[in-house]
């Protein structure tokens, strides 16, 4: 087994906590208190507090919290009428709006769960995930509005009972199936809380903050500003869809991004605009260094890089206070314990970390002791800051020898008139597999010759890609993920 890290025992981590909490408490409190109660009771404490401060705002439409609360209880009334129970799985598929917050409230405060799917996928894909859930109930775009229609105008609600608790399923997710099946993931309320918290605490959330994200509420990246804007008291300016004009002129003080998005506004004539961000932070792929520099340049301040995944919500970040070091993801958040395994797998632990799959599906994931194999390959310099080197079923077999696609992808993107890269295993009868490089030019194209050159001063040799393919754009899904699965299939430009 490889190193080992811990959210417990960082000092930086442990100040930070200690603040949230306003007083010092031991590792076993800590996670506790992460993981106590349940979202809909935290977001009903938080609105008690806040009061008539906006809750979250969608493309202009907003509710404050004392609102969005007693809307949610309407609409779970609604819910509970129409036969919804604790236990019961929703399907929520729709795009980010108003009307999805108030749903996903709505179902939480019954005790029930919610499937978010996204919207653009096939009937026959969404049909096939809420039979695996056992749905109780489908909620379209056209049933949500039949379901919220006048229940802005209705008296307040009886309460509805039934409240969660920390160990019931709040969000069943399933994975992106970027490299392999999408699994179902029950992440429980105590999962999401011990998540949400503990990213506030290293953060230095507070009452002030106005979160902007363009990021979509069926994948969890964008639905973890949302509770913690829910559990905070604070406010969400949300885009249904990113316009980096709109997003630009959006006031905020902590803006949350993928690498897609900082390379859009990296290059916008407004992005000065970003420089009165408390935080910028990125996330769900990989920020190469060179676009980190850029932003950084841009917006004055170097982007806070996290690392976290569906099965465990966030886990490990950058520092708030102190160096961010580009291409690395940091140390692990308070409550996480985080070790290298064979072949410098990442393994996790902690309250954040869900106990298992759906049906039970890949057991091996999860070890008797409690780590969950994260499946992505990792790297821990001397300080205990983790680097991503890249996933476990990407790795490249060529004539026997491991190649982490990552690794190349870094030296590839350091050189001139290259915008991004994606590095894949392609078959060959020699090698088993070829190490093939997909590369987007810039205005100024690079020789393919000098690429490969400098792949050979920085790599051994079985490292060097045989090949590369010049393309107009890399695959990617929802959140920005380069589906390695798609490559090979594109054409020259």
């Amino acid at each position: 087994m490889g190193p080992t890290a811990s959210g417990d025992t960082d000092p930086a981590a442990v100040r930070a906590w200690a603040r949230h909490l306003g007083r010092a408490c031991d590792p076993t409190t800590l996670r506790r208190e992460l993981a106590a109660g349940s979202l809909p009771t935290a977001a009903q404490a938080a609105a008690a507090r806040a009061g008539d401060r906006t809750a979250v705002e969608v493309d202009g439409d907003a509710l404050t919290h004392e609102r969005l609360d007693a809307v949610a209880g309407r609409a779970a009334a609604r819910l509970r009428g129409r036969g919804v129970a604790r236990g019961d799985a929703v399907v929520l598929v729709a795009g980010t709006s108003l009307a999805f917050v108030v749903a996903y409230l709505a179902v939480l405060r019954l005790g029930a769960t919610v499937v978010p799917l996204d919207p653009a996928q096939p009937v026959a894909a969404r049909d096939r995930v809420a039979g695996l859930a056992r749905a109780r109930l489908v909620l379209d775009e056209p049933a949500l509005r039949d379901l919220l229609e006048g229940a802005a105008d209705e008296p307040d609600p009886v309460p509805v009972g039934d409240e969660p608790l920390p160990g019931d399923v709040a969000v069943l997710a399933f994975t992106s199936g970027t490299t392999d099946a999408p699994k179902g993931v029950p992440i429980t309320h105590a999962n999401l809380l011990a998540s949400a918290r503990a990213a506030m605490a290293a953060w230095r959330w507070a009452d002030d903050d106005v979160l902007v994200h363009a990021l979509p509420l069926f994948h969890q990246h964008g639905l973890g500003g949302l509770h913690m804007t829910l559990i905070a008291g604070t406010t969400a300016r949300i885009a249904s869809r990113f316009d980096p004009d709109r997003l630009l002129a959006t006031g905020g003080t902590v803006l949350f991004a993928v690498p897609a998005i900082w390379a859009r506004l990296v290059d916008h004539p407004r992005t000065g605009a970003l420089r009165s961000l408390r935080l910028a932070v990125s996330g769900s792929a990989p920020l190469s260094a060179a676009l980190s520099d850029r932003v950084a340049a841009a917006i004055g301040q170097v982007p806070l890089e996290r690392y976290g995944l569906t099965e465990s919500g966030l886990d490990v970040s950058n520092p708030y206070d102190g160096p961010r070091v580009a291409g690395t993801v940091g140390f692990p958040l308070p409550g996480i314990e985080l070790r290298l395994g064979d072949q410098d797998e990442i393994q996790l632990r902690g309250p954040q970390v869900i106990s298992g799959y759906l049906a039970g599906a890949a057991p091996e994931a999860f070890l008797p002791d409690g780590w969950f194999r994260t499946g992505d390959l990792g790297r821990l310099d001397d300080e205990g800051r983790l680097t991503i080197v890249g996933r476990l079923k990407e790795l490249i077999i060529t004539g026997g020898y491991n190649v982490v696609p990552r690794e190349v992808e870094v030296v590839l993107e350091e050189q001139p008139g290259v915008v991004e890269v994606a590095v894949a295993g392609l078959p060959s009868e020699r090698w088993g597999e070829e190490v093939t490089a997909f590369v987007v030019p810039g205005d100024q194209p690079p020789d393919e010759d000098a690429l490969l050159t400098a792949a050979r001063e920085q790599l051994v040799g079985y490292k060097v890609p045989k090949s590369v393919r010049f393309v107009d754009a890399l695959p990617r899904n929802a959140m920005g993920k380069i589906v390695r699965t798609a490559l090979g299939t594109q054409e020259h430009p």
